[in-house]
């Protein structure tokens, strides 16, 4: 592991975390997260990203797929995911120390067309498409990328110059790596995570509205029936199942960053009724939404986590 990388982190987070243990940072999609004892069950929607676990372990579960990251390794999420994530290995004297990146797809995939144009070789059949959340060792090309990244905070005016040469970088190294072909093969036009990615985009613009199924299968190309079964499959959740988990997990984004009222927060992600609001919240999250909008606000929450 990295020392001069783990220390940059360590000593970021420990002065700039939020309540939460996150903290983000003037680089474009760098962030972090420092936690001092296992935490709890966090619910939340991974963009694609590659996480990098400095200290500790983490657990993560999303629809089928169950992983658990520890120390020295990294984990890529190549698909707009909803995760069930825990810190199950921190403590005062090793805190659970992380730093994610978010991943550019459209640079991902212009790289990997332009790996396969200059292939020499017949590539071996494609992995499962499907798999989109993969558990590697952090190696020295991508540790040192992370190094580099880590330095810009420092030197913001130099992000604009030196982060999207960096990130190419970081991008090529994932697809030589040892999950290289996987990726690429969950980035091929006509796979099922590509379509319904698209689907997902859509939900995610339109969360707070009202759900038309008929829209988000034709966003991924698939009839509805067979856009009900790839969907579920996919993310372990319905369509209807989804949209709800963006919204409550914007609802409480809400409330504990930027001091909305329970009632103000349902209403701004779409409920009518604030007592299936509080239900359903509830049911997420496991105490009712007036616990979350009684806390002080604090600074603003990363979508990702780390």
């Amino acid at each position: 592991m990295n020392q001069e990388l783990l220390d940059a982190v360590a000593a970021y987070a420990r002065a700039h975390a939020n309540r939460d243990g996150l903290a983000l940072t003037c680089v474009p999609g760098l962030r972090m997260m420092c936690l001092a004892q296992p935490g709890d069950k966090l619910e939340s929607t991974y963009r694609p990203l590659v996480c990098l676990v400095l200290q500790g372990e983490k657990h993560l579960l999303a629809g089928r797929q169950e992983k658990l990251c520890a120390e020295g390794q990294a984990i890529v999420v190549s698909a707009d995911l909803p995760v069930t994530g825990q810190v199950v290995t921190a403590s005062t004297e090793r805190p659970y120390i992380a730093l994610a990146i978010e991943l550019d797809m459209a640079l991902l995939s212009e790289l990997a067309d332009q790996l396969h144009k200059v292939a020499t070789e017949t590539p071996p059949p494609a992995p499962d498409p499907a798999v989109t959340m993969l558990v590697q060792g952090a190696d020295a090309a991508i540790l040192d990328c992370a190094r580099r990244l880590m330095h810009l905070v420092a030197h913001p005016e130099a992000v604009p110059i030196l982060h999207p040469g960096l990130m190419r970088e970081l991008h090529f190294w994932l697809l030589n790596g040892q999950h290289g072909r996987q990726l690429r093969a969950s980035m091929a036009q006509d796979a099922h995570p590509v379509r319904l990615n698209r689907a997902v985009a859509l939900l995610r613009l339109s969360y707070h509205q009202k759900l038309r199924v008929d829209d988000l299968a034709q966003a991924a190309s698939m009839s509805l029936s067979a856009f009900h079964k790839h969907f579920k499959d996919y993310t372990s959740l319905t369509p209807v199942q989804y949209q709800k988990r963006l919204r409550l997990i914007e609802a409480r984004r809400l409330m504990l960053y930027e001091g909305a009222t329970a009632n103000k927060a349902a209403f701004e992600v779409g409920y009518e009724s604030t007592s299936q609001f509080t239900r359903e919240y509830a049911r997420l999250f496991g105490a009712p939404p007036r616990r979350d909008a009684r806390r002080p606000a604090t600074v603003a929450a990363p979508e990702l986590a780390a």
